[in-house]
């Protein structure tokens, strides 16, 4: 499958198609570049279906939920009841607006890091569906066949063009100012990049305004944040 994709140029977006429309039921499927937990240095590549990019956005946003967690302990996931008492409290956030926006449900399963990158890099396929309930053992198989093709076309990717990242590489306009915010951030008020995305976040979350429309703001429009 990753033979196929690259050589029709298709990218990891087919991918997450393809996956979506192997499991059963059909989730909605995200797919993320990261070498850490952190938005700093993560890249939502891909999304396919009616719920991925508000879980992938959630994500981004509150810095909490499934793929961070599958970021941050290197394991799969499976959050199959969003009301369960664990996973509120896990992520307390994430799992009632991801209720809010028809989420009930959610997977995450990460892949081995990439040579090219960081240590701590690697990929994560999520999976959001609109209703509670496991993922069966066959659609958990699928979907690390899918997940092993998008590594395998990565990696095919950056050994064939080392000077210049691939198109699927670069960071959508959105997830640019989110990143250009934590720089300006970083050298308004002195901080690391993990403590000026907090900041950026909780600033977000105390006003209830989207993470990229705050970032868009303070670069764009010259926005102070308070101390």
């Amino acid at each position: 499958m990753a033979h196929y994709l690259a050589r029709h140029h298709d990218g990891p977006g087919s991918i997450a198609a393809a996956c979506r429309a192997a499991l059963q039921p059909p989730c909605s499927v995200g797919l993320t570049l990261a070498a850490d937990a952190a938005l700093a240095r993560r890249i939502s590549l891909c999304g396919d279906g009616p719920l991925a990019d508000a879980g992938e956005t959630l994500q981004i946003n509150l810095g909490e939920g499934p793929c961070v967690q599958a970021l941050q302990q290197r394991a799969t996931v499976l959050a199959a009841d969003l009301t369960d008492p664990g996973t509120v409290r896990l992520w307390p956030i994430f799992a009632s607006q991801a209720q809010d926006r028809g989420i009930h449900a959610a997977f995450a399963l990460p892949a081995a890091s990439h040579p090219r990158f960081a240590d701590r890099a690697g990929i994560v396929l999520s999976l959001y569906r609109d209703r509670s309930g496991p993922l069966s053992p066959a659609d958990q198989h699928t979907a690390h066949i899918h997940l092993e093709a998008a590594q395998l076309l990565l990696q095919a990717a950056c050994t064939s063009a080392p000077e210049d990242d691939p198109p699927f590489l670069r960071f959508t306009p959105r997830q640019a100012a989110v990143h250009q915010a934590v720089g300006v951030i970083m050298q308004r008020h002195h901080l690391s990049a993990d403590h000026a995305l907090d900041r950026l976040r909780a600033h977000a979350h105390s006003r209830g305004i989207d993470l990229s429309d705050l970032a868009h703001a303070v670069v764009h429009e010259g926005l102070a944040l308070p101390d």
